[in-house]
């Protein structure tokens, strides 16, 4: 199966090693055929500290770091 890649900005850098990244998708509703839009906020693995609050990054699934860490940065994204 292949891994789950997502696109989000950096909300927060302050933990060693680990960022916080918020992804926004939209999705219509079901029912009410209204388009609406989903927040999420993912803890990823950041190895080097290299990315800044308000970075554009792409994230990957991987093995679990911690109790919260499923994913890691592959890169920047425009």
């Amino acid at each position: 199966m292949p891994k789950k890649v997502l696109n989000g900005i950096v909300v927060s850098d302050k933990p060693n090693k680990t960022i916080t990244v918020l992804v926004e998708r939209k999705y219509q509703h079901p029912v009410l055929k209204k388009v609406i839009k989903a927040r999420k906020k993912y803890s990823v693995h950041d190895e080097k500290n290299k990315y800044k609050s308000g970075d554009k990054v792409s994230i990957q699934e991987c093995r679990p770091y911690s109790k919260s860490k499923k994913f890691e940065v592959i890169g920047e994204f425009k």
